[in-house]
């Protein structure tokens, strides 16, 4: 094949090692040759591992010469897909330190669910990504790691706090990649890096240790290599460790072709909280619903439920886990945390047991309004972000830690409802970064919005080719 390896989506290495025309191996060193030669640029990777990532295709190209790749009950297989995992999720002898110097470096002793998962479907895991100071931060900013960089424009940032992954999945660093969401993680880093990043359903993806509103989810190139992650990603976990996690469910995640007649689809154009939304959001958005509408969907407005009241409630019940994970640390450890988050994390020292408690009632107040404001539509289109890109250095897009999360108006209200939701590029700013639709369904209809996903895909304008040459 005349491609460029570490270009090619999972979908199409998969076909070219049934046939005989691609080889685990080669792509792996195709790979490996492109996060060398890009890393120092981006600092998107925390434990890089060839040889490892070496080892495991030799054995992915043995199973596959002998007909006998790793394939689910399901007839899915990802053997020998290049993939890497956020810092966060462990693998077994890397450890975790969690975006932060403060963090004892001890190896993890066994993968988390998601990362067993594709261990045991035959990827090959080439390391893992970084994040910002305890993925607190929508940004690349950390107290261990180099400050990660946003491939369509060095300059910007990457977002967080799937910052590495983000960054990775647009320069080539291989097809698949896992991030974390709890507020906009996942699909605030796959916006501004033009990936498609999903936020399952809370328990739809087995991870450990589980949290209120927090999943692992794939942050790809293409909805089906996406859908592809998610039917093995989706697996029960044998150990049972998330106390979360849905019953095992046989879903046909490659069934990615929707009727969009009379599909209803509520746009949401105001987060009803946070920062102001820059017109350059709300345009392509716009596009894509009178695209959506010309296909044979409804579309409706829908009118914000979000306040920022609500908001800032969320941030203080954060505030507070904060304070505990802090509160962990010597005088010496502490030393080396970010001054940043030690602001950010600073008023819930001053918080009385009665506002904590109002904090915590903020995220199931959210959720009940989420749930309720949705009840009426299949969808829900909106912006994934008020904003456009930001530069590399700020930890925080409004680069004001007293208005820190500002920017999740639009992505928080589906962690805390459990609804899946999940972004992909629309367009572009005038810094050249992407901009990001995202589309909202149901709880449980993971399969849902990926097809409207696809639906996008199909529809919209070609993208612009791939950050992969950052030099």
């Amino acid at each position: 094949m005349t491609e460029v390896l570490h270009a090619l989506d999972a979908t199409t290495l998969l076909a070219g090692y049934r046939d005989g025309t691609l080889s685990p191996v080669e792509v792996t060193e195709a790979v490996i040759v492109q996060i060398e030669r890009t890393e120092p640029h981006l600092h998107a990777m925390y434990g890089f591992d060839p040889d490892g990532a070496r080892a495991a295709a030799r054995r992915s190209e043995r199973r596959w010469r002998e007909g006998a790749p790793l394939t689910g009950a399901d007839g899915v297989t990802l053997d020998g897909v290049p993939a890497t995992i956020k810092e966060n999720i462990a693998t077994k002898g890397t450890p975790v330190p969690l975006g932060t110097a403060a963090t004892r470096l001890v190896p993890a002793t066994a993968d988390a669910p998601p990362a067993a998962r594709l261990r045991e479907a035959g990827v090959v895991i080439l390391g893992k990504t970084t994040m910002p100071e305890y993925g607190a931060m929508s940004s690349g900013v950390s107290s261990i790691h180099a400050t990660a960089r946003n491939p369509w424009n060095r300059a910007m940032n990457p977002g967080g706090s799937s910052a590495g992954a983000g960054a990775g999945g647009a320069a080539g660093y291989g097809p698949l990649h896992i991030g974390t969401d709890i507020g906009g993680s996942i699909r605030l880093p796959a916006a501004w890096n033009g990936l498609v990043g999903l936020k399952p359903s809370l328990g739809r993806i087995p991870i450990d240790p589980p949290y209120q509103g927090r999943c692992a989810g794939p942050m790809c190139r293409t909805v089906e290599d996406a859908a592809r992650m998610m039917a093995v990603l989706s697996r029960p976990d044998p150990q049972g460790r998330d106390s979360m996690n849905l019953p095992p469910a046989m879903l046909d995640w490659l069934a990615l072709d929707i009727d969009l007649a009379g599909v209803r689809i509520g746009l949401q154009l105001d987060a009803g909280c946070g920062m102001p939304v820059d017109p350059l959001t709300i345009d392509p958005v716009i596009a894509a619903a009178r695209l959506f509408e010309a296909a044979g969907a409804v579309v409706e407005p829908l009118a914000p439920w979000m306040t920022d009241d609500l908001l800032q409630g969320v941030n203080q019940f954060w505030l507070i886990r904060a304070a505990q994970d802090l509160a962990t640390l010597d005088d010496a450890k502490r030393a080396k945390v970010l001054p940043v988050f030690l602001e950010w994390a600073a008023p819930a020292a001053r918080m009385t047991a009665l506002e904590a408690f109002r904090a915590y009632t903020a995220t199931m107040e959210v959720r009940t309004r989420t749930v309720a404001a949705t009840k009426g539509v299949d969808f829900v289109l909106s912006p994934v972000s008020p904003n456009t890109s930001f530069p590399a250095e700020w930890s925080y897009v409004t680069n004001d830690v007293s208005r820190a999360m500002d920017h999740i108006g639009f992505t928080l209200p589906y962690n805390m409802s459990e609804q899946p939701a999940v972004a992909i590029c629309c367009g572009y700013d005038t810094a050249g970064v992407p901009i990001g639709l995202q589309i909202a369904g149901h709880r449980f209809d993971d399969t849902g919005v990926l097809r409207m996903v696809r639906a996008w895909e199909r529809m919209r304008s070609p993208m612009r080719p791939w950050p992969m040459d950052v030099l």
